[in-house]
């Protein structure tokens, strides 16, 4: 299986003030372990790297981070994907359910480079009844 991590779940994973047994119990973040211990191909985009970066404030752990992400495999928009993020978008919304910008766009990527999203963000779970895309979930 090849995984898009969303920034809700590296979040999780990252958080030093939770005890890593709090971590561990998230069945997201147990996926992201078991993936990048070799299980599943697991792919970023500059979108979720901007996202994470921005929660981090000391340089040592922003280089950390970097460092760390640069191992993954990156997958860039083009302007395609953009279009059609937006049209996801919109389709959501007219049937009720708020997409963000953001969101639309790595469902969009998931749908292109057929990845399942692996997030905790309900909101990827209200779009799933609407769109077409893999959405990890717990077996």
């Amino acid at each position: 299986m090849s995984l898009l991590v969303d920034t809700s779940v590296w979040s999780l994973a990252l958080r030093r003030d939770a005890p890593l047994t709090e971590r561990g119990a998230q069945p997201e973040v147990a996926a992201l372990r078991h993936a990048l211990l070799g299980a599943d191909q697991v792919f970023t985009t500059g979108l979720i790297l901007q996202e994470l970066l921005q929660g981090f404030a000391a340089p040592k752990a922003r280089t950390q981070l970097i460092e760390r992400l640069s191992a993954l495999a990156l997958i860039q928009p083009n302007r395609e994907d953009h279009i059609e993020g937006a049209e996801l978008k919109n389709s959501c919304r007219r049937r009720g359910v708020q997409v963000g910008t953001i969101d639309a766009l790595l469902i969009q990527l998931c749908r292109k480079h057929d990845l399942v999203l692996l997030s905790t963000d309900q909101d990827f779970r209200a779009a799933a009844k609407h769109v077409d895309f893999r959405l990890w979930a717990a077996q």
